[in-house]
């Protein structure tokens, strides 16, 4: 069975959250999600974050021009210079192509 993703765009965003404005942090979360959502080319995304504020977020996109699309999107950019100064101690961000991908489910 092929993998949905092949050929796809992920960007993989590894994020360690300050304990600042929980609530604003989760206002400025769902909003990027339905933004993201809502840009041509997005695919999907899957998100995790543990007790101790690590996070990983792969935001999926059908090709490399959409990513750069969501990267330079103004509200997207604001909320990410917000990021910086309020919500983050320190994030790692990586684009890669999906090259083969295999799913199992019960």
């Amino acid at each position: 069975m092929e993998h949905a993703r092949e050929g796809q765009v992920a960007v993989i965003f590894v994020s360690q959250r300050t304990d600042e404005d929980a609530e604003g942090y989760a206002e400025a979360a769902e909003a990027m999600a339905a933004l993201a959502a809502a840009q041509p080319g997005y695919a999907g995304v899957d998100s995790v974050r543990d007790s101790g504020g690590l996070g990983i977020t792969v935001s999926y996109w059908m090709d490399d021009a959409s990513a750069k699309a969501w990267r330079d999107n103004p509200d997207h950019t604001r909320i990410r210079d917000l990021g910086r100064a309020r919500w983050y101690d320190w994030y790692v961000l990586e684009v890669t192509r999906i090259e083969r991908g295999y799913r199992w489910s019960r």
